[in-house]
């Protein structure tokens, strides 16, 4: 047989040179790519003419240059001129870019001097400013869709509404930054323009916002007026949102803006006084909760057709504007009840519906009303007799009592959302927690219970009962467990037995630890005697289980 010889490796062609097909063409310097110098100077030359413009109203006004008739004349002659040769330059070719810059710049122009005649020189009657406004706006955003140019639309509403604050600074400002907001709407529901989303709702957002801040610190006396402009805001942006998602449901983008477009209201509580607040972000809430739960009702859901993400932006802004409410409707120690209730009905939503947004909010005032509970009733409190007195109450008994049902209806949410679960690790986590929050409510319950009686021993009875309530779930958890031993060795079984016996060393360790050096007389007799009969119990029924569970292997074997 002949040797094999090695292939030798095929040889390299050359590099072939540049303008030879097949060699790569490097990509040229930005400065060089079509269209995008045209570009950058289109929007130089918009915003440059506007500065123009708005010197031309505003600056010309404080030097006495030329009278009022003229500056208002010329800017609305130069707008209508821009707006004219933007139109017959688009015509041409090429003219695209140019024509688009023309036009905004003129409309823009146009809008100012809207602006400028309305509340510089009063000309106008707000009233019909705004609408003169809006028809300037609606015009711009018109030629827009005609000519199928979001830049144009953006370029428009965003040179009108950056370069309105330095023509006025006075509330009307508001009302002609919401009015581009509105003249947005139904060119969103037409076509996706995700840019022109934002670029109408910042502005308006951002001023109410500083608007508020100002007000806030300088109280002045035109509050109920920024209310509500906050209110508009919101109510364009959430229900342009819900119109634009009707037609198109993936639009994430009008749910942005409507996120932001319910910022200010949120805000505006903090301008007026705590009942008319609280009334407010009650309503606010009433009607963005009703927004987000048209998801949860089949019937609902189908006639609305709101998508998902819309609804956990409303939902997410009624659970702040609800705990605005919350807030404002009680006191400092009935407020972590308030919140806990509110949890309670987020959690039974979660559950009753398998919705894991609702699950989240639960969770959230459920640890908000956690932490208020625990500052009120820490273990120090818990444990002095003199602090206890002075801070407890039965508010704090009724709010612990309020967390001992969120903890049940979590429980209960948590096997519906995510069913039974065989990680042993996990279940028992979860029980030992649940444990020890329940150990915690049931003591603040039970000696806040003692105290408010107003009885000489209502501290050392709250603690006798306590320990009683404590051996008495220790039992019904190792019965739950050795009722099920024989049929079945899962890990809630487990997890039942093992966080029985935990709280029954818990119980005990009370009991000789804290029990024994502060109770007296017949109510440390009463404790002893009632947690050793529970101890009996459990004992003799434990016995009693595992001797059935081994007679009953042995016959099988």
């Amino acid at each position: 047989m002949g040797q094999v010889q090695p292939t030798a490796p095929p040889p390299r062609g050359p590099i072939p040179p540049r303008g030879v097909p097949g060699a790569r063409t490097p990509s040229p310097p930005w400065w060089q790519r079509e269209g995008v110098i045209s570009r950058l100077l289109a929007v130089a030359g918009v915003a440059v003419t506007l500065i123009g413009v708005v010197m031309l109203l505003v600056l010309a006004a404080q030097a006495g240059i030329f009278g009022p008739v003229p500056r208002v004349v010329a800017g609305a002659v130069f707008s209508a001129a821009l707006v004219g040769a933007g139109m017959r330059v688009f015509r041409r070719p090429g003219g695209r870019v140019g024509g688009i810059a023309l036009a905004a710049t003129g409309f823009a122009g146009a809008y100012l001097d809207v602006v400028a005649m309305t509340t510089i020189y009063d000309w106008l009657h707000p009233v019909p400013g705004f609408a003169a406004a809006l028809g300037v706006a609606a015009a711009g955003v018109g030629v827009a869709v005609q000519w199928r140019s979001q830049p144009l639309a953006v370029l428009v509403v965003a040179g009108a509404a950056v370069l309105a604050p330095f023509v006025t600074t006075e509330l009307a400002l508001l009302a002609f930054l919401i009015v581009l907001q509105l003249a947005c709407v139904p060119v969103q529901m037409r076509h996706d323009w995700p840019f022109l989303h934002l670029v109408r709702t910042a502005p308006a957002v951002l001023a109410t916002h500083l608007t508020i801040l100002a007000f806030v610190i300088g109280q002045p006396d035109e509050r109920r007026v920024l209310v509500l402009a906050a209110a508009a805001v919101a109510a364009v942006g959430v229900g342009g949102a819900i119109l634009v998602t009707r037609q198109r449901p993936g639009d994430l983008v009008a749910s942005l803006a409507a996120a932001l477009a319910i910022t200010p209201l949120l805000a505006a509580p903090a301008l007026i006084d705590r009942p008319a607040a609280t009334i407010l972000s009650a309503s606010y809430a009433a009607v963005l909760l009703a927004v987000a739960a048209t998801t949860l009702v089949p019937k609902l859901r189908d006639i609305a057709r709101i998508p998902a993400h819309t609804a956990i932006v409303a939902g997410t802004g009624g659970s702040f504007a609800l705990l605005e409410a919350v807030w404002g409707v009680t006191t400092g120690s009935a407020l972590p009840l308030g919140l806990l209730l509110v949890a309670a009905c987020y959690l039974g939503i979660a559950g009753q519906a398998r919705n894991r947004v609702a699950a989240l909010f639960g969770t959230g005032y459920a640890a908000l009303g956690g932490l208020g509970l625990l500052s009120i009733a820490d273990a120090e409190t818990l444990a002095v007799s003199r602090l206890a007195i002075e801070d407890l109450s039965a508010a704090t008994a009724a709010t612990a009592t309020a967390g001992l049902g969120v903890l049940a209806v979590a429980l209960w949410m948590l096997r519906r959302l995510f069913g039974t679960t065989t990680d042993e690790a996990v279940t028992t986590l979860l029980w030992i927690g649940a444990s020890v929050a329940a150990l915690y409510l049931v003591t603040t319950a039970s000696v806040s219970l003692g105290v408010a009686a107003d009885a000489a021993d209502g501290f050392v009875v709250g603690h006798s009962v306590s320990t009683i309530i404590w051996m008495a779930g220790a039992l019904a958890a190792l019965l739950y467990g050795l009722r099920r031993l024989s049929a079945e060795a899962s890990a809630t079984v487990k997890v039942a037995l093992g966080s029985g016996l935990l709280v029954t060393a818990a119980a005990l360790a009370k009991l000789f630890l804290f029990d024994l050096s502060t109770l007296d007389g017949l109510i440390r007799v009463a404790a002893f005697l009632m947690v050793g009969i529970l101890l009996l119990v459990a004992g003799t029924r434990y016995a009693r289980a595992f001797a059935e569970t081994g007679s009953r292997e042995s016959g099988t074997g």
